[in-house]
């Protein structure tokens, strides 16, 4: 590893594991599932060739991602986590919620779509009663959230027996969880109640609601704003 710490506390001891920077992005991007060396970098974004590949190798070292080779007929190696590096998914969400504090909400805007299924587990806050299967479909790439007795389960690919498929891009999601409908929204293929359930999870700051709401908004066409 690199730097340490070396401080008798189990917050200390975390981060001497996950505190370099690209870590917790890359964790962040396996938490839907295992990726080639390849789209892990593209879906990290601008981490240096070499600086992920070290990231790799201390998180392996530390037992929180492991490498797997794929039969045929994709006969390749991925990344994966490991139970232990399962156990980030919990305090990354949730460290993802405070820093919606921080976060613009005109810049969902331009997020790339690989990143909406976790935007969507952190404004999500189900209660423990709530069980929900939605499918998402951005620029061709496909997506899945199963909600079941409080927690937010993602990951890529088909959503299997959806109650609820939402197509369109971040931002058309987004302004759907906000409860906005027709042009500025995506479009809902399946249970209308399902979306109102969702609607009805969404907890964001305040001030971050009305910010969010603003930009909405501003997005309508003409004859749709008010």
């Amino acid at each position: 590893m690199g730097r340490e710490y070396g401080q008798l506390c189990s917050l200390a001891s975390a981060l001497d594991q996950v505190g370099e920077r690209w870590s917790l992005l890359i964790v962040r991007e396996l938490m839907l599932g295992p990726l080639r060396f390849t789209d892990l970098a593209r879906a990290v974004g601008g981490a240096p060739t070499d600086v992920l590949t070290k990231r790799l190798r201390e998180l392996e070292g530390s037992g929180i991602v492991r490498r797997r080779e794929l039969g045929p007929p994709a006969s390749a190696t991925v990344y994966e986590l490991t139970p232990l590096g399962r156990g980030l998914e919990r305090p990354l969400l949730e460290l993802g919620r405070w820093g919606l504090n921080f976060h613009d909400p005109a810049t969902v805007a331009e997020m790339p779509p690989a990143m909406l299924p976790n935007a969507l587990r952190m404004v999500l806050r189900p209660g423990p009663d709530e069980s929900l299967t939605v499918g998402l479909r951005c620029d061709e790439e496909a997506y899945w959230l199963r909600i079941e007795a409080g927690w937010t389960e993602a990951g890529r690919g088909e959503a299997e027996a959806p109650d609820v498929v939402l197509v369109g891009t971040p931002w058309e999601v987004m302004a759907l969880m906000l409860g906005e409908d027709g042009e500025v929204a995506a479009e809902v293929d399946g249970d209308r109640a399902a979306v109102e359930a969702l609607r009805a999870m969404v907890a964001l700051p305040e001030e971050h609601r009305e910010s969010a709401l603003e930009e909405v908004e501003s997005k309508k066409p003409p004859a749709l704003a008010t």
